[in-house]
């Protein structure tokens, strides 16, 4: 490993570990979603967040971090129609939405999704274990000093992350499962990602 210190090798790394606390937050990104479609700028939609407690977290704090992270995940999806599809669509859409949005804000789930489930449904391999993202993690270990300084603990906790974003989007029926559900990709997504240009997320939808 390079002699660089942690923090830095950690900031120039494309990969956050961030998502350990971040996570899947469906219900707080639709939430936010239906407030910015309702005509509230983003500050208003924090503090609206705050001041009615719309995520039922039990500090103001917690409610205006969670609500500047949902914040963050619309914007990089830097598509109108997205986020009204994630705001009125039906929940399996608009969960597909979601994930799409994680994988833009955060490498680290995009390169899951693209190499790893992306390339399960272009083979037609669609066994799936520990050992598939176990591989994936120890692949960015060896390619990233920055990844290489993460503990154990926090490796741990992003595929637990990981693996729960897979069954909230119907990628697997549990977090026991061992083999990934077939995938149809929802047509409005499905629009989007070809007009963003970024048809590499496709296969991470089943659309091959």
């Amino acid at each position: 490993m390079s002699n660089k210190s942690v923090a830095t090798l950690r900031s120039e790394s494309p990969y956050s570990a961030v998502l350990t606390r971040e996570q899947f937050l469906f219900h707080e990104v639709r939430i936010t979603a239906k407030l910015l479609c309702q005509g509230c700028t983003q500050e208003e939609a924090i503090s609206k967040i705050a001041s009615e407690n719309l995520f039922q977290y039990p500090t103001e704090r917690s409610l205006k971090d969670i609500a500047r992270v949902c914040l963050r995940r619309l914007n990089a999806l830097d598509d109108e129609f997205l986020v009204q599809a994630l705001a009125t669509e039906s929940i399996d859409t608009a969960k597909q939405i979601n994930l799409y949005a994680m994988m833009k804000q955060y490498r680290l789930m995009w390169d899951f999704m693209v190499t790893v489930i992306g390339e399960k449904y272009r083979t037609g391999d669609c066994s799936f274990g520990p050992i598939d993202i176990n591989a994936f993690f120890l692949r960015l270990q060896e390619q990233d000093d920055g990844v290489a300084t993460w503990s154990d603990s926090t490796v741990t906790k992003l595929k637990q992350v990981i693996k729960k974003c897979l069954v909230e989007t119907g990628y697997l029926e549990s977090t026991k499962a061992t083999a990934l559900s077939p995938m149809w990709i929802a047509p409005v997504l499905e629009k989007a990602i070809r007009t963003d240009g970024n048809r590499a997320a496709l296969q991470a939808f089943g659309c091959i």
